[in-house]
C-alpha cells in the first residue's frame, strides 16, 4: 500500500492496466489519455480481490478473469492506475477501514470521506485519477 501522503490513503494497490485495443491511426478512442482505479470489489485477472479485508484477500487465489466492466473501460482507451480503499466488505457508509486506514478526504481532511468507495472518491477527488469505478448498489 502506497504512503497516505502521497495519495491521501486511496489505493490498497497501485499497478498500470493499460488499453488493450490500439485504434487505427487517427481514430481516438473516447477515454484515451484518461485514468481510472477500481473499488477493490471488482475482479481483475493476476490480482486478488479483497474486498477491503486483506485476511480475504491473503485466503483467496488471484482473478483468473477481469470483470466485463474494467474491460469495456479499457477497451475504451483509458488506463486503469490501481485498487482503491473501500469500507470492509462494503459493510459501513463511513469510509473508514479498519485494515488499509481511512482514506483522507482533500476537501474536508477533518471529515470522514464517507461510503464504501471511498479510496475511490478520494482518488478523484485528489486528482489522482480521471474517474473510478465503484458498484452500483451505493448510488
Amino acid at each position: 500500500m502506497e504512503e497516505k501522503g502521497k495519495d491521501s490513503g486511496a489505493f490498497i494497490h497501485r499497478f498500470e492496466l493499460r488499453p488493450s485495443s490500439h485504434p487505427l491511426p487517427g481514430v481516438q478512442l473516447p477515454l484515451q489519455g484518461l485514468t481510472f482505479a477500481v473499488k477493490d470489489i471488482f475482479d481483475i485477472n493476476g490480482h486478488v480481490t479483497g474486498f477491503g479485508n486483506p485476511n480475504w484477500a491473503r485466503t483467496h487465489a488471484a482473478a483468473t478473469s477481469t470483470s466485463p466492466v474494467v474491460l469495456s473501460v479499457l477497451e475504451a482507451g483509458a488506463t486503469c492506475v490501481g485498487k482503491t480503499v473501500m469500507d470492509e466488505m462494503a459493510y459501513s457508509i463511513n469510509g473508514e477501514n479498519y485494515h488499509y486506514g481511512t482514506p483522507v478526504n482533500p476537501r474536508a481532511p477533518d471529515r470522514v470521506p464517507g461510503g464504501s468507495s471511498s479510496g475511490s472518491a478520494v482518488a478523484v477527488a485528489a486528482e489522482l485519477v480521471d474517474f473510478s469505478l465503484v458498484d452500483l448498489e451505493e448510488g
